[in-house]
């Protein structure tokens, strides 16, 4: 009778037989501790495997030949020689270190150490030194010195060579340590148009001069006066010393702090010089403009009986009197009676402030002999100037004061910069106007004189200022921006 089994079912018979597998597996152990249960058939089958595996273990155990190196070949007499000779070793070992050496006919003991032949060095000419002093310095003796500058003296006078120029020197071989050593040459850069040089050929000095091209044409520089004029002159790249030139010719025809304002365009032009190294000089102020709504202002300085002085573009010079506005800026504060804004109490008040940037130029306001220049109470960094007719003026809370006790000032000239010291709450300058030692109201003071060209000196001035408004139309010009563009 056939039985029906599911499909994939395990007959019965296989599944038992199985089953026992199973069981006999789980209870056989693999690893046997031999720690526990000694003396049992389980005990006795661990030791008798791990005594065929230690077994097989050392049957494969690696039998490496020893390789037996070769014997070094023995040295010769002479070898041994030539090897402790060359071999650095203790002299109590045998070693001939340092006993002998390859010497030839040739070598000969030095009695000294030898000089080098020849020194090259950079000198530097330093603001208020000689140029014999820098020589000197630098290893030249006293009279090849003098020689040397004369012979630079031939060329370029000593006193325009510029400080910080720099001098190629060198020095050649000397015969005796106890002397100096001789100049062999020297070179250096006289003027940015002149390269000189002196040689030595054949125990003489010689002295070399090498020309430079330059471009002389001016560079013109515009911009909008904006929040100061003297600020945005100098942003635009106009030198200080030019600016504070171009500040004093407009001072003579209007009052900067009262009639320029932010949306005039200055216009300047300055002396440039362009090598063809590649080096750039800018020189002193050639001509004053300032283009306002009302006008255009154009100066240009002339000279007549020996006087330079700043003419408008009609032939009308300066106007020429007792004082001039001594800083440029607004006044803050005027002459009487007022609160101190620092001390708290009412008191007269000697002169007029002017609120200006901080480092702005101060100028001397006349002609005059400086009577006292250093620090001064409340009035911190003060100048005091003595001009004719018993008027004397009074410069106080400066930054920096640029001119001695006892020196000779011009109408113009600067003095100083404008700062905050002593009594003062912010950079301002404090200016103050004596007559026979009282003080007196410096806004009484205005000037009262003028000149005139006329003829065939009018006809030069106008032919020279014609030729720098031409600057602008074939030369460089420079904006406010800082870009360096050419005329159409």
């Amino acid at each position: 009778m056939a039985v029906l089994r599911p499909r994939g079912a395990v007959p019965p018979r296989a599944a038992e037989f199985g089953r026992r597998v199973e069981e006999k597996v789980a209870r056989l152990e693999l690893v046997v501790d031999l720690g526990a249960r000694i003396g049992s058939r389980e005990w006795w089958r661990g030791l008798a495997t791990c005594t065929a595996l230690c077994a097989s273990a050392i049957a494969f155990w690696p039998d490496l030949p020893v390789l037996t190196p070769a014997a070094p070949a023995a040295m010769s007499a002479a070898q041994w020689r030539e090897a402790r000779a060359l071999g650095v070793a203790p002299l109590a070992l045998g070693a001939d270190t340092g006993r002998r050496l390859a010497a030839t006919a040739a070598v000969r003991p030095l009695l000294d150490t030898p000089e080098r032949p020849s020194i090259d060095l950079t000198a530097t000419l330093g603001r208020g030194d000689g140029f014999v002093r820098v020589l000197e310095r630098s290893g030249v003796a006293a009279g090849e010195a003098e020689a040397v500058a004369a012979m630079v003296a031939q060329a370029v006078p000593l006193a325009e060579i510029a400080p910080g120029t720099r001098l190629d020197v060198t020095l050649g071989e000397r015969a005796d340590r106890g002397q100096a050593r001789p100049l062999e040459a020297l070179a250096f850069r006289a003027r940015i148009d002149l390269k000189l040089g002196v040689t030595r050929v054949d125990g003489r000095l010689w002295l070399v001069r090498t020309p430079i091209a330059i471009d002389a044409t001016p560079l013109r520089i515009r911009g909008r006066v904006g929040s100061g004029l003297y600020l945005a002159a100098r942003a635009a790249g106009a030198p200080a010393k030019a600016v504070e030139a171009y500040l004093r010719a407009l001072g003579s025809r209007l009052s900067i702090s009262r009639d320029v304002h932010p949306n005039d365009r200055f216009d300047i032009i300055v002396e440039r010089t362009r090598a063809a190294t590649g080096e750039v000089q800018l020189g002193k102020l050639l001509y004053a403009g300032l283009d306002q709504a009302r006008g255009r202002v154009q100066l240009l300085e002339w000279t007549i009986d020996g006087r330079r002085q700043w003419y408008a573009a009609s032939g009308v010079g300066e106007r020429r009197g007792m004082m001039r506005q001594p800083v440029i800026g607004r006044i803050s504060s005027g002459f009487g009676w007022r609160r101190h804004p620092v001390l708290g109490f009412s008191r007269l008040h000697k002169g007029m402030d002017f609120a200006a940037p901080y480092g702005s130029p101060i100028v001397a306001a006349a002609d005059g002999v400086v009577r006292f220049a250093g620090w001064h109470g409340g009035h911190g960094k003060y100048v005091s100037i003595q001009h004719g007719g018993g008027l004397g003026t009074g410069y106080g809370h400066m930054s920096r004061i640029v001119v001695p006790a006892g020196a000779s000032v011009a109408q113009g000239q600067l003095i100083g910069y404008v700062g905050s010291t002593g009594l003062s709450t912010g950079p301002h300058l404090h200016y103050e106007v004596y007559r026979g030692g009282a003080a007196i109201n410096p806004a009484t003071v205005s000037f009262v004189t003028t000149s005139q060209l006329a003829g065939a000196e009018l006809a030069r001035f106008r032919s020279v200022l014609a030729g720098l408004m031409a600057v602008g139309e074939a030369g460089p010009v420079r904006t406010a921006a800082g870009d360096l563009r050419s005329g159409a």
